[in-house]
């Protein structure tokens, strides 16, 4: 039996999308398209398992639900894929398939629990009248049954394919939802270099407390080789946190803790009602958040803010602060991304950075391109910081003019990236590229963290040599007479 290729089953999920392209908003059916997609694999794998132990037991029935009950997952009778495929004519499909993903939540309480909840196949405000909506989820259906799209595990022999597949339509669902698209997902290459510049290790807690549908925590997980780190993460969107959930799923990363939840404001990951310290803390946080909770900041728990309270319009500090309190104080990595304006910022905001500085936290600043993330053109920047710092100085990288320009986004290069993770693991300066700042630079510099302070890249205009322009001028001037003198003997010769 042929296997399917990855770009197969992207190609078939992608045209499955076009049951809603042009009436329902790209933001509202990824849901439908990814919770399907979920659903089709759950059922599949259960399909296999059994396949397997009717074989290994010969039909003993009672064994293999045995055996099926010890598996990542249970899947109730009659809430497959087939079984919503065989009803797809049914006036009340809708409700049908409402009904089986509360079946397979109520089974799977401890992994799968309000996945579904903010997923509803019978709204009519989303999906249209009756008749248009039992039309659009026959055809869904009808998509996700092209005999190609078996995705069973001895058919596709790699859960990465899954993986890939549900990434490479968040992806194309970001791209497609505008401003709403940052609000889930970080560009595969943004991703990849904040997970690797925190550095994850064998053994390493890591935690995103703005995960969204959580990639960025899933590459940070895969460069622990031997898989031996645990993964956390929170998110505030209900449906971007079951996009999360069944992200880590399809992953293989079902053991991950995903919190539903406003890190600021109520933050869920906690120990002995303490915020749990990790190793590993990154992040792509909303740019300057408005009403983050500033006015209750200073009465906090958790007592994050004890730096200074962030201005109540712009919570990147908020967000920032959250983060070092939450890393551990031997080893800690915070790697987070932030708009331009966090370097620079006065008031509170020039308080806390100062306090960062003083404390010997912020290792690095790196200046990103324009135009790379969804849904603001706007540069950003990415600041590391580390616990337990032995060097008093601060890298900074300007890596705001490399990358490939693309129609609607930009994008970093393998080269790009290349060249930021060289230059931060060397820390050296490069001219016009990369400077190391003693502290008391930076206190000269009033704390101001603006990297063209820092990183000179000015480029000398060439000299000119007026004497030869002068030259070439009435070299032009001379040939132009010429020119004019013929040009006048043509048209008298035309009578013109």
């Amino acid at each position: 039996m042929t296997k399917i290729s990855q770009d197969e089953i992207n190609g078939i999920l992608w045209k499955a999308c076009d049951t809603f392209r042009g009436v329902v908003d790209p933001s509202e059916y990824k849901n439908y398209i990814l919770v399907m997609l979920f659903v089709k694999y759950l059922s599949d794998v259960w399909k296999d398992h059994y396949q397997q132990f009717e074989k290994q037991y010969d039909g003993d029935k009672e064994r293999i639900q045995r055996r099926l009950a010890k598996e990542r997952f249970v899947l109730p009778d009659g809430c497959d894929f087939d079984n919503l495929y065989d009803q797809r004519n049914e006036a009340n499909i809708g409700e049908i398939i409402n009904v089986s993903l509360e079946k397979i939540e109520e089974a799977n309480k401890t992994k799968l629990e309000g996945v579904f909840r903010n997923i509803d196949f019978n709204s009519e405000s989303n999906l249209g009248k009756t008749k248009d909506r039992n039309a659009r989820l026959k055809n869904l259906l009808s998509d996700f049954h092209d005999p190609r799209l078996d995705l069973r595990p001895s058919r596709i022999g790699n859960l990465d394919i899954i993986g890939n597949a549900y990434e490479y339509l968040i992806a194309r669902f970001a791209a497609n939802a505008g401003k709403k698209g940052g609000e889930f997902y970080t560009p595969a290459e943004v991703a990849e270099l904040l997970a690797r510049l925190v550095e994850p290790k064998s053994g390493d807690t890591i935690c995103d407390p703005t995960c969204g549908s959580g990639s960025l925590l899933i590459k940070a997980a895969n460069l622990v080789e031997d898989g031996n780190r645990a993964l956390y993460g929170q998110e505030s969107n209900g449906s971007t946190w079951a996009l999360g959930m069944m992200n880590m799923f399809l992953h293989g990363m079902d053991s991950a803790r995903i919190e539903w939840g406003d890190t600021l404001s109520n933050p869920q990951l906690l120990e002995k009602d303490k915020l749990m310290k990790f190793n590993v803390v990154v992040a792509n946080p909303p740019f300057s958040l408005d009403k983050w909770g500033a006015d209750t900041a200073e009465s906090d728990t958790y007592n994050r803010f004890w730096r200074g309270v962030p201005p109540k319009s712009k919570g990147d500090y908020a967000f920032i602060t959250h983060m070092v309190e939450t890393a551990h104080e031997t080893d800690g990595r915070v790697v987070v991304i932030a708009p331009h304006g966090v370097l620079f910022r006065g008031s509170s905001e020039g308080k806390i950075r100062q306090a960062f500085i003083e404390e010997n936290l912020l290792d690095t600043v790196i200046g990103l391109p324009p135009n790379l993330f969804y849904g603001t053109g706007i540069p950003a920047c990415i600041l590391v910081f580390k616990k337990g710092r032995k060097k008093k100085d601060v890298l900074f990288i300007d890596a705001s003019r490399e990358f490939e320009q693309g129609k609607n986004q930009n994008r970093l290069r393998e080269e790009d990236l290349k060249k930021i993770l060289d230059t931060f693991k060397k820390r050296k300066s490069v001219d016009k590229y990369a400077y190391v700042a003693s502290i008391s630079e930076i206190e000269e510099n009033e704390y101001n963290l603006n990297i063209p302070r820092y990183v000179d890249t000015f480029e000398e205009e060439e000299e000119v040599d007026i004497k030869a322009v002068q030259k070439e001028i009435e070299s032009i001037d001379a040939e132009l007479a010429t020119v004019e003198k013929e040009m006048a003997g043509y048209l008298k010769e035309l009578e013109l």
